[in-house]
């Protein structure tokens, strides 16, 4: 009896000291491929740094789908770890909304956005809001976090919240206009990101004053008119002082209302050349691309399908850098290969390039939808589409420069004409001006979260493999255990009769 009581006092002696442990100190093993349960140091740099408070007030429904609810105890985990990192510097409180009215006007007030899902209820599904938002504040600055998508890049959208109330002075970033580049609000999701870190304003170059000297790095989109030699000297000068580029450049485009595609020759191409680096005239087709809608007709049936449309490749193939991290899919319309040609003053990383089926076609082509292909029209491989081009491209001092063989790909258009650009193009985009500018730290976080694994891109014999693990490893274990479990009891049953035993 006195040592049953001993062994109980014992257990409640370690469970009252780690409760008491776990206060100070948290601890989770983090199991998933890309780390996303575990704090990146760009977080930790920026929670340990804060100068003031930062409060974080999170407007969380309660009884919500499962999927919700595992968004909320993984968002209120994050801010545990937060908080202890920053040694009680971000403070949070959750609220529900749905608690009083008071509460939902407050939220709604604030700028977090309800949301209508299916709740199951005694075997009845039923519709109601759900809040799943968040405020940041920091003294007088506040930003908010309106609805926070389940499987998005959570630590990005609270680190970054938080970097964007802190940070002072941001440096400067010119986006270039007047050689017929989309207007600026063409830009709206990249531009949404990189007001984050910066200050993004429009730049127009002129002939006699050299507008670029307080820009850290200058991006240069999808431009469709020629460039004077003025201008590209400006650009040189640009880069000779240590300055970095951006450049979505199309060498072809093509439009699909009139089924033809064309060459682009803005005067870049040839400067690019100059620097070692040729983006070839023509278009590149890949196995791995989107689908465009196509209008059929069968008898006196019109009908929409959706077709391969090998001049869109969709892009998965990225080399192991800051700039590409965490990217599964950027699509590259009309785009075209690059070589590089250049000397030992400079290096060329390739970036981005195609999948193992891929090809070109010389410009100017024409688009039939209709045509039967075979694997024969693809007979390339691993075609570069995109790469840092670094050294003295200027005279003595060091510069850098982000092409990709495609200027469209980060551009949603503006107004009725807007549409929802993928996230992978807009990372692409952010990713390299951030890189760029020397402030990576929030690269990782911003892609860090699957966004697209499509089953059907799975070999037929890891799909087989994975759906008959799932299957039969339960009852294996179940096997193992019960086989454990009877070698166990016959050894105790045989111990139990030998001489002695007592």
């Amino acid at each position: 009896m006195k040592r049953t009581t001993t062994y109980i006092f014992i257990v409640v002696g370690v469970l009252i000291l780690v409760n008491l442990l776990s206060d100070s100190f948290f601890l989770r093993l983090d199991l998933t491929s890309d780390n996303r349960y575990t704090l990146s140091d760009a977080t930790k740099n920026i929670v340990r740094n804060l100068e003031e408070p930062v409060t974080v007030t999170a407007y969380f429904s309660e009884d919500v789908p499962t999927q919700m609810n595992q968004t909320k105890r993984d968002f209120k985990e994050m801010l545990i770890e937060y908080s202890n990192l920053s040694k009680g510097m971000v403070v949070f409180e959750f609220i529900d909304p749905s608690s009083s009215e008071v509460t939902e006007q407050e939220a709604m007030s604030a700028g977090i956005q309800p949301v209508i899902a299916t709740v199951r209820e005694k075997d009845q599904a039923k519709q109601q809001k759900v809040y799943l938002g968040a405020v940041i504040s920091m003294g007088e600055q506040t930003e908010v976090i309106p609805f926070m998508q389940p499987g998005v890049a959570m630590e990005y959208a609270l680190s970054s919240t938080i970097k964007k109330i802190s940070v002072m002075n941001k440096p400067v970033i010119g986006l270039l206009q007047g050689h017929g580049e989309p207007p600026v609000g063409a830009y709206a999701q990249a531009l949404s990101s990189l007001s984050i870190l910066y200050h993004v304003e429009p730049v127009t170059l002129t002939d006699t004053v050299n507008s670029l000297e307080k820009y850290q790095t200058l991006a240069l989109v999808a431009p469709k008119d020629t460039f004077p030699a003025s201008h590209l000297a400006q650009l040189d000068r640009f880069l000779g002082r240590g300055g970095s580029i951006f450049l979505g450049i199309n060498r072809v485009d093509g439009d699909l209302n009139t089924a033809r595609g064309n060459s682009v020759s803005t005067g870049l191409e040839t400067w690019l050349t100059s620097k070692g680096l040729i983006i070839e005239n023509n278009f590149v087709i890949d196995a791995r691309c989107a689908k465009i809608s196509v209008r059929q007709q069968q008898g006196v049936f019109t009908y929409t399908t959706q077709v391969p449309f090998y001049y869109i490749p969709m892009i998965s193939g990225f080399a192991d850098h800051p700039v590409t991290s965490g990217l599964e899919n950027v699509i590259l319309p009309f785009v075209s290969n690059m070589n590089y040609t250049g000397d030992t003053t400079k290096t060329f990383t390739p970036l981005l390039w195609t999948s193992e089926k891929a090809g070109t076609q010389p410009s100017p082509v024409i688009f039939d939808v209709s045509r039967p292909w075979t694997d024969g029209d693809f007979p390339l491989e691993n075609l570069t589409v995109g790469g840092l081009l670094a050294g003295k491209l200027v005279g003595n001092t060091f510069s850098q420069m982000i092409v990709i063989a495609d200027g469209d790909f980060p551009v949603n258009g503006e107004g009725q004409q807007a549409r929802q650009q993928g996230e992978d193009n807009i990372s692409l985009m952010v990713n390299s001006i951030d890189y760029l500018s020397d402030d990576t730290g929030l690269i990782e976080l911003r892609t860090k979260g699957i966004t697209s694994r499509p089953l059907d891109e799975i070999e037929d014999g890891k799909k087989a493999f994975l759906k008959y693990l799932n299957l039969l490893l339960p009852i294996l274990l179940i096997i193992i255990y019960g086989v454990f479990r009877m070698q166990f009891n016959r050894n105790l049953r045989i111990k139990r009769m030998e001489e002695g035993y007592v």
